[in-house]
């Protein structure tokens, strides 16, 4: 055997004698690294947030929504100052007789002990309210056929008789008919929650108007010689109300603001007597929120139906987080029509 082979077949055994030795430790359980400790995870998942379906604010952990409450709310100076606006979800303001305008409030993620005055129906406040479900008070309401078209929509109809019904010491009748709001919905329990009515963005920076509007620091809606009011932009995500040439106040001293103004320029007809506000419609928009304003159309297509909001590139608009005015500004037609100033 040559040298050459001599050392090849002494590698070669050693190389087998090694193999042979790992493959015996292995065998016998031998460790051939550090031992893996045991893990467990302490993830958890974190919970799904929900959003209040009329304000698009994100919900306390655990916390539940109740039905709307839409109320006839009077706005005449003998019912100033209101209670509970500023606690509303949604805001609407419409024209009624002798040029005067009044609201309906929609309460649902914050509702207050109190709200009013309260005062009486009017025929476009079914198709205001039956969107929201719930619940919708008021105290008269005229004609017949106007009350008909409330009680059609399979809302629960509160009147003045309702034991939540009550009057406040500091107006005079019959501006002072309040309603204990909370007793109210406790009253009718099994209601369910509301739709969500608009979409909304995730913050005010990210809402459309914002990223695609035009400056827009104030906006004064004239419904008539008798009514109108202007918004301000206060710089910090809120506009604030004034009326009547001066701050327009609720009942803590407290100025009525709102996350977003909607404009819906309006045809007003005449149904029994009294100007309604047409609601299945449609018609132009501006909707402001955070110191801009974005222009489009609204429509509403039946009496159950939301309202859409859509930009002048037909995609919807999406309202800023927060409580939201709807002021319904008459176009010339069965009433004088009214005016919106808008300043950048």
């Amino acid at each position: 055997m040559t040298t050459f082979s001599r050392t090849l077949s002494r590698v070669v055994g050693v190389a087998a004698a090694s193999a042979l030795a790992l493959g015996l430790a292995a065998c016998s359980g031998g460790a051939s690294g550090p031992a893996t400790p045991d893990y467990k995870s302490t993830y958890k998942a974190p919970a799904a947030v929900a959003y209040a379906p009329l304000t698009g604010v994100a919900l306390a952990e655990g916390a539940t929504v109740g039905p709307a409450l839409s109320v006839k709310i009077c706005n005449v100076f003998h019912c100033e100052p209101q209670d509970g606006l500023n606690q509303a979800d949604v805001v609407f303001e419409e024209i009624v007789e002798g040029g005067i305008t009044r609201y309906v409030g929609v309460w649902n993620s914050n509702v207050p002990v109190s709200v009013g005055p309260v005062r009486s129906l009017r025929p476009m406040d079914a198709d205001i309210a039956a969107p929201f479900g719930g619940i919708i008070a008021y105290s008269g309401y005229g004609a017949q056929e106007t009350r008909d078209l409330a009680v059609d929509t399979g809302l629960v109809n509160v009147t003045e008789n309702d034991p939540a019904m009550y009057r406040n010491d500091y107006n005079v009748a019959p501006y002072n008919l309040m309603l204990h709001a909370q007793e109210v919905i406790a009253a009718n329990p099994g209601l369910a929650a509301p739709a969500q009515q608009w979409a909304y963005a995730g913050s005010l920076a990210t809402s459309t108007a914002v990223l695609d509007g035009s400056p827009a620091t104030s906006v004064q809606s004239i419904f008539s010689n008798s009514s109108d009011n202007t918004w301000t932009y206060d710089g910090a995500g809120r506009y604030l109300r004034t009326q009547w040439e001066g701050p327009d106040l609720d009942l803590t001293g407290a100025q009525l603001s709102a996350a977003n103004i909607v404009i819906m320029r309006v045809n007003v007809d005449e149904f029994v007597g009294v100007p309604r506000t047409r609601m299945v419609d449609s018609g132009e928009l501006f909707v402001l929120s955070g110191g801009k304003v974005v222009h489009g159309t609204w429509s509403k297509a039946a009496t159950a139906a939301p309202i859409v909001f859509k930009g002048d590139n037909g995609v919807t608009i999406r309202l800023a987080p927060g409580n939201t005015w709807i002021e319904m500004v008459p176009l010339e037609s069965y009433v004088s029509g009214g005016t919106v100033n808008i300043a950048g």
